[in-house]
């Protein structure tokens, strides 16, 4: 019987090179799980990920039970605290056992810290598309004219328009 050899020809994952990072990052401020953080919408829910964000995780003295401190906007922080019990219940459950015993909701002005903002939004940001020039429209439409198929022809105009413009820069 032979063993059988991982075909990654020297290459790791990326999250492989950086778990320990990450796993650092968040134990400084008191996450022994990252998950916690980096998964935060779907342990908690779309609706109040939408208000709050995890800020850290501090532990008592004699070490039991630790307390979860939330940001939030004033306006949402009533809705919050209604949830809390909730909120405790699905954050244990990524921990596996009941590591969050009180949860403390920290408020924040709707505008934000000093010159940046809060943002809650969970969606990731789209930059604006640059502008393509003329020309180069052209040469997509006219390279991926000859497909017959409108999804495959639109997604080779794409794909031209892009490669094309990276040739440009």
């Amino acid at each position: 019987m032979t063993s059988r050899k991982a075909a990654t020809y020297g290459f790791k994952r990326t999250s492989a090179l950086l778990q320990t990072s990450i796993r650092r990052a968040s134990e400084s401020r008191g996450f022994a799980q990252s998950r916690l953080l980096t998964h935060w919408a779907e342990v908690v829910g779309e609706d109040i990920a939408a208000i709050a964000r995890p800020v850290e995780v501090s532990y008592a003295r004699q070490g039991m039970g630790a307390t979860l401190t939330l940001l939030t906007t004033g306006a949402q922080a009533p809705m919050l605290e209604m949830q809390k019990e909730k909120l405790r219940e699905r954050v244990n459950a990524v921990y596996g056992y009941n590591a969050i015993t009180r949860i403390r909701i920290t408020q924040t002005a709707p505008v934000g810290f000093a010159e940046g903002q809060v943002d809650f939004s969970h969606r990731p940001k789209v930059a604006p598309a640059p502008a393509v020039p003329p020309e180069t429209l052209e040469a997509a439409t006219s390279l991926a004219a000859p497909v017959t198929d409108d999804g495959l022809r639109a997604a080779l105009e794409r794909l031209a328009r892009n490669v094309l413009t990276k040739s440009q820069h």
